[in-house]
Order: structure tokens, then C-alpha cells, then sequence
């Protein structure tokens, strides 16, 4: 995954954990998945509107 191993993805762990404490973590990580789920909707449309244009 990126060319990362255990070691770093550890660290980048805790630095999250610190800047945002654990309780914020989860709530990042689902505003994150919502924005991702989003953006890829927003995606599928787009590409349904030019084969409807198409037509």
C-alpha cells in the first residue's frame, strides 16, 4: 500500500491519533468515506449524462 510498511503506517497512526484524538478519528474517517461516496456519485452521473446526451 504506497510502498509503506507496518513501521510507518504505525507512526502515521499515532501522529493522527495526537493531532486529532482518538475520539475525532472515527467521525474523520466516516466524513471521508461520505466525501469519497459522493465524489464518486457525482462521477456515475456525469458519465449517465453523456450517453443520454448521446442518444
Amino acid at each position: 500500500m504506497f510502498g509503506l510498511g507496518a513501521r510507518e503506517l504505525i507512526i502515521l497512526a499515532a501522529i493522527l491519533v495526537l493531532l486529532f484524538g482518538a475520539k475525532k478519528i472515527p467521525e474523520l474517517a466516516r466524513s471521508i468515506g461520505e466525501a469519497v461516496r459522493h465524489i464518486r456519485n457525482g462521477f456515475s452521473d456525469e458519465e449517465k449524462d453523456k450517453t443520454d446526451k448521446k442518444s
